[in-house]
């Protein structure tokens, strides 16, 4: 039997395997004492462009030794922001529903975050306010080693690089705005869904 509370990591525009735990799971329980992983949903995340899959990575600033994911700088040496937004507008601007919630993206992209974590966060309970998820998000206090979690561990399961078994997850195509040209592509941010399908997307997540 599913427990009624998951462990996910922090994520950039979460994937929809990430907002599928969102919405089954009464306690969501954001890892922050992680050691950072690169390549990851942490910092980056996959949307649909006129070229096909487009990854964004927000860069960060790296240290010597080992940090903690609560601890993460943003690095604004470059115009990332900037050039996310072109990004996000570009692949979607003819999409459905990409005027109705782009109002709510784009002060996120104006606005100077110092830390990934919490970037990560603001996002995440924009959407879920969009999407009417009501969310139960704490973070945890200190590092959970996976033989030492008594509620269920998507961590690692939920990664770009990696599929993993997961059959709480069933992934249905929808309409995207290029998939005449590359075809459908499954588990992208939560942007592709919504700026697609707006108001479904809800119904299609459960």
């Amino acid at each position: 039997m599913m427990s009624n509370k998951v462990l996910l990591s922090t994520a950039y525009l979460p994937p929809l395997q990430y907002f599928s735990k969102l919405i089954k799971y009464d306690e969501i329980v954001i890892e922050a004492h992680e050691n950072f992983v690169k390549q990851t949903y942490r910092n980056r995340c996959n949307i649909y462009s006129a070229n096909g899959l487009l990854p964004l990575s927000i860069p960060v600033k790296k240290n010597n030794t080992k940090t903690k994911i609560k601890d993460i700088t943003i690095d604004y040496d470059t115009n990332w922001r900037k050039m996310h937004w072109k990004s996000i507008e570009s692949a979607y601007r003819s999409s459905a529903f990409f005027e109705f919630y782009a109002d709510y993206l784009i002060p996120f992209y104006h606005k100077r975050y110092q830390f990934l974590i919490d970037f990560d966060h603001g996002l995440l309970k924009m959407l879920a306010q969009q999407l009417e998820i009501d969310m139960n998000i704490t973070y945890t206090g200190k590092f959970f080693f996976p033989d030492d979690i008594p509620f269920d561990d998507f961590r690692d399961v939920i990664h770009p690089k990696k599929t993993q078994n997961d059959p709480d997850f069933n992934v249905n195509s929808y309409f995207q705005v290029f998939s005449e040209k590359y075809g459908f592509i499954s588990n992208l941010s939560i942007i592709d869904l919504l700026f697609n399908v707006g108001p479904e997307t809800l119904k299609y997540l459960t």
